[in-house]
């Protein structure tokens, strides 16, 4: 008989040969639109080059550098990408998206549009058996607690309300300003890895002393990381940070057995 499955767990199985697939930090937009377009022309060759095999795609936040959903516009641009996706889920791949801090302001487009839901916190998943809490990672762990502020404003409905009344060429304009400023367009060299200081490793580790989870799935760090959270009863667990598609192009795949973290070439 198999294992009952937690109540706030969803499950799913895979079929002969398929495989789950996890990617971040796309940020699209970013540092500007021709080097956008060469690596929005790069990720769609990769979502081909695993089309046959992906029964599952989770794209886990910061796919745009900006995006804001109004009634009735979008942000311009990136159709390569959501074109890709819709040819994905209209052969019955399954694409799972995550907000991040840069697309929070997502809404129901890419549900309406292309079937694709959007969560805004992490989720927890078990794939044949396997047990994952998946999640962009912005706000979580310790510390950080101007951007955590600055979060429950940006993600507040007033917010979001008072942002529409603006004209989308304003909106958009000005939001594209302020994401130029972010760390992924001014970074001078790969984020360093901070050792006992990961707040994702850190984050990872106290839900792992409350439920277990075989493997934690975020971005958000910039820094492609494969840690070991095992806690005191010694039931093997993993941290994997997706790192980002401006310096690493990685991503990580699931087999039905294990996550292996991966570079596109």
């Amino acid at each position: 008989m198999p294992e009952p499955v937690p109540p706030d767990f969803r499950s799913i199985q895979l079929a002969e040969g398929k495989k789950v697939f996890f990617a971040s930090d796309f940020h699209l937009g970013a540092p500007d639109a021709a080097r956008s377009l060469e690596r929005e022309k790069r990720i769609v060759r990769w979502l081909g080059s695993v089309q046959s095999e992906a029964q599952v795609l989770f794209l886990v936040g910061d796919i745009f550098d900006f995006w804001f959903e109004y009634r009735r516009a979008i942000p311009k641009g990136f159709v390569r990408l959501q074109g890709k996706l819709a040819e994905l889920t209209d052969a019955g791949t399954e694409v799972v998206f995550f907000t991040g801090n840069h697309d929070m302001w997502m809404f129901d487009y890419f549900t309406r549009e292309l079937g694709i839901p959007v969560h805004r916190q992490p989720q927890r998943y078990l794939i044949n058996g396997v047990s994952f809490f998946i999640g962009h990672g912005d706000g979580l762990g310790p510390g950080d607690h101007v951007y955590k502020l600055l979060k429950r404003v940006f993600a507040s409905r007033i917010s979001q309300w008072l942002f529409a009344r603006f004209h989308p060429n304003l909106g958009i304009g000005l939001a594209n300003q302020w994401s130029r400023r972010s760390r992924i367009n001014h970074a001078r060299k790969p984020e360093q890895f901070l050792g006992e200081d990961e707040w994702l490793l850190a984050y990872s580790r106290q839900i792992e002393q409350r439920q277990h989870h075989d493997y934690y799935i975020f971005g958000h760090r910039h820094l492609p990381l494969d840690l070991d959270v095992t806690a005191g009863d010694g039931t093997p667990s993993r941290y994997i940070n997706l790192g980002e598609w401006v310096n690493y192009r990685t991503y990580a795949r699931f087999d039905g057995r294990q996550v292996v973290l991966t570079e596109y070439k």
